[in-house]
């Protein structure tokens, strides 16, 4: 019912900023909740952070102070602001989203995921 793209990955250095976007295809009724979360090679998807409705967005800890969920509901799209990157901060990030659609069917949607590198 409901799609998303993720997009704005690239190569960025060490202490740079990057800004992520996630727009929803689709009518939306109602939005639960959305996340952004990371995979690095090798390692487990983790969740970077989440935004409940009527609610303040959550963080995990390593990236907290460093990275803000902002959304811009006219668009139906939520963006990760990631500041002071860090090598470590290299992953695909996916973001996710739960609600209702306008035809009032559930959805739980991912992704395709969009890389981040960063890298001197």
């Amino acid at each position: 019912q409901v799609q998303l793209v993720e997009s704005g990955g690239g190569l960025v250095q060490p202490g740079g900023s990057l800004r992520l976007s996630c727009a929803a295809s689709g009518t939306i009724s109602r939005l639960n909740v959305m996340g952004w979360y990371r995979q690095a090679p090798g390692k487990e998807r983790e969740l970077v952070g989440t935004a409940f409705s009527g609610s303040s967005p959550n963080y995990a800890g390593s990236v907290k102070g460093r990275f803000t969920i902002s959304g811009d509901y006219a668009k139906n799209t939520v963006y990760l602001q990631m500041k002071s990157l860090k090598p470590e901060d290299t992953a695909v990030y996916y973001c996710n989203a739960n609600g209702h659609s306008g035809s009032g069917v559930r959805f739980d949607s991912w992704g395709q995921g969009t890389q981040v590198t960063v890298s001197s």
